[in-house]
């Protein structure tokens, strides 16, 4: 609830704890015309009532850039920072685990289940990857190193120490990782395996779905046949870019969209199913890595199975 950047992105940020395994949120002040900083959290966020924010004053659940809380009183200073913690009431469980693989001084290897998000948004807080695991370990220092979306299971990494995060973050920056997907979809007979689907992608409507236009190509995957039964195939997927939703609309632009998939090619606003997942899966991921210098590869051990 509400429009913060994400923790760990400063210093300030990094010393505060976390509670029940969330991090802060940090809010930059604007010059604005609020006389106290319970005045401007009251405007701009309007989903969370004044009420509300003075009962997190009173607990003590926001804070300045020196730990000390700030109480309902406190007047307005523009250009500074201040921390908060988010709470999302009547947080909808997930009743999925997630599997550890594999753990180290540096890496936290894990098998994510479909349904689960990686990380805090939304309405969803407590349930989500990153918080489970920090509950779970007890380190509050894990950062996920790539994205991977809320409805595709299979492999999440994250990051322990946070003078390695760069060094990690690095390699999918400059696409030295490897990563290998599994998808179910129809089988489409007179298509030519495999194949490099090659092309722009651009938000669409509503924003969170892209779509694919006319112009110079920023995405690209690699789509290849495993095995055919009937009129279903499994594909194997491997992204040699790292768009968001890539592999949904790719497949689905080639007529071929993925079993389950609610966003893709129409959006789908009935009530989500658990029995009905996204047949979608990170298999394998394997990059050198650069702080240890080991060849490193993960698999996931979900399977999916054609109908």
């Amino acid at each position: 609830m509400g429009r913060g950047v994400p923790a760990g992105l400063s210093e300030a940020n990094q010393r505060l704890p976390t509670r029940n395994g969330v991090g802060p949120s940090c809010v930059g002040l604007p010059a604005g015309p609020w006389a106290t900083v319970l005045d401007f959290f009251a405007d701009r966020f309007p989903d969370v009532s004044r009420a509300t924010w003075l009962q997190r004053m009173a607990e003590g659940l926001l804070i300045d850039e020196a730990g000390a809380p700030v109480h309902s009183h406190a007047a307005y200073r523009p250009h500074t920072r201040l921390y908060y913690y988010r709470e999302v009431p009547s947080e909808a469980p997930i009743p999925f685990e997630a599997e550890i693989l594999f753990q180290d001084d540096h890496l936290l290897a894990v098998d994510k289940p479909h349904f689960l998000p990686m990380v805090p948004g939304g309405r969803y807080l407590q349930h989500t990857l990153l918080v489970r695991l920090k509950q779970q370990l007890g380190i509050d220092t894990l950062v996920p190193l790539h994205r991977i979306d809320r409805e595709t299971a299979g492999m999440a990494l994250f990051g322990i120490r946070p003078e390695e995060r760069d060094a990690y973050h690095a390699l999918f920056r400059e696409r030295a990782v490897h990563k290998h997907y599994e998808a179910i979809a129809a089988w489409r007979e007179g298509l030519e395996l495999p194949l490099v689907r090659r092309s722009r992608m651009v938000e669409g409507t509503p924003f969170f779905r892209l779509q694919e236009v006319e112009g110079t190509p920023n995405s690209q995957t690699l789509v290849e046949l495993v095995e055919q039964r009937g009129d279903w195939a499994r594909y194997r997927l491997s992204p040699l870019t790292g768009r968001r939703h890539q592999l949904r609309v790719h497949m689905a632009g080639l007529g071929l969209p993925i079993r389950y998939d609610r966003f893709y090619p129409e959006l789908d606003n009935s009530p989500e199913d658990h029995a009905r997942p996204l047949q979608l899966l990170a298999r394998a991921i394997g990059f050198t890595d650069p702080v240890t210098g080991q060849a490193r590869h993960f698999e996931s051990r979900r399977r999916l199975a054609l109908p």
